[in-house]
């Protein structure tokens, strides 16, 4: 294999952490995302490929946590519905990442 990358827990956090800054400001799509992932993957030698399947699903499990914290805590406080636009709806529950990643098999 030519070139490989780092799965250091923190090489992966980073990874993740881009990627998601990068569908923030519209800079990916979500496309673009899951291609990256999936070159992101082919680098990974297979003999490391178990460890970083450990660290990428306990980054994508504690972020999907912290997104959820945020949803549901800005939901229930009555300041931020208060300044809801009339015509808006409230923000739809993420799916749980857990159970997910227990079906799913990596890239």
């Amino acid at each position: 294999m030519g070139q490989e990358v780092s799965v250091s827990y923190q090489a992966v956090k980073s990874k993740v952490y881009k990627l998601i800054d990068a569908l923030v400001e519209d800079i990916k799509t979500e496309g673009d995302v899951q291609e990256s992932m999936k070159r992101w993957w082919k680098l990974i030698h297979p003999a490391d490929r178990p460890v970083a399947r450990k660290y990428l699903l306990a980054v994508l499990q504690k972020s999907n946590a912290s997104l959820e914290a945020i949803t549901d805590g800005l939901v229930d406080f009555k300041e931020f519905e208060r300044a809801r636009e009339p015509e808006t709806v409230k923000p739809p529950k993420l799916q749980r990442l857990a159970s997910q990643a227990q079906a799913a098999s990596p890239m």
